[in-house]
């Protein structure tokens, strides 16, 4: 059942939860790359990867003897490589939340792999927001600190959702946790205050 959603031009959050009236119901949030973006772009790389093999390619074929076969292999090649590209490109990540055992962070291809892993719930000590700065850019990083670990663990490895997106899964992993939601102050807080 989808509770809530949210969207912007690259991603779409939602949540959907088992049932509202169980307690310890299965809570699940989800965050996908826009359809329209994310195939387009993989067309795009694609495309412009075959051009620059098939160029390549008859180059080569100009000066081979067996022009047929070169290109054979060459286009073998092409497919094989937009096979690999094809794997990197990420449809959605997920974070299913089980208040009784733990939580599981899914990644899902394009091409249809998906990769879980599973944090037990006695594990986990705390959820984060942080805030990243790099050189070029800044975001919003949802993590989780764990026990026995000296690194954070990112919720979404290869997704940068906004801030407006992580604050009800971060809410949502602090009141499975029992953590105080207080600790976080945004902007918004001092305006308000100040």
């Amino acid at each position: 059942m989808v509770s809530s959603s949210l969207s912007n031009k690259r991603y779409t959050y939602v949540h959907e939860r088992e049932s509202e009236a169980a307690k310890g119901a299965i809570d699940i949030h989800h965050v996908l790359i826009n359809g329209s973006r994310a195939t387009g772009y993989a067309r795009r790389r694609g495309l412009g990867l075959l051009l620059v093999i098939l160029a390549i390619s008859m180059y080569f074929c100009l000066g081979k003897d067996n022009p047929v076969r070169t290109l054979s292999w060459s286009c073998l090649l092409i497919g094989f490589v937009i096979m690999l590209q094809s794997k990197k490109f990420v449809k959605k990540e997920s974070v299913i939340i089980m208040p009784s055992f733990g939580i599981q962070l899914e990644t899902q291809y394009l091409s249809g792999k998906t990769v879980s892993r599973f944090i037990p719930i006695g594990k986990i000590l705390k959820p984060v927001l942080v805030e990243c700065v790099t050189p070029v850019t800044c975001y919003w990083s949802l993590s989780l600190f764990l026990r026995g670990e000296e690194q954070l663990t990112l919720v979404f490895k290869e997704l940068r959702p906004p801030l407006k997106m992580l604050v009800p899964i971060w809410k949502a992993l602090c009141s499975v946790l029992g953590t105080d939601q207080s600790e976080m102050i945004t902007e918004e807080d001092h305006a308000v205050s100040g």
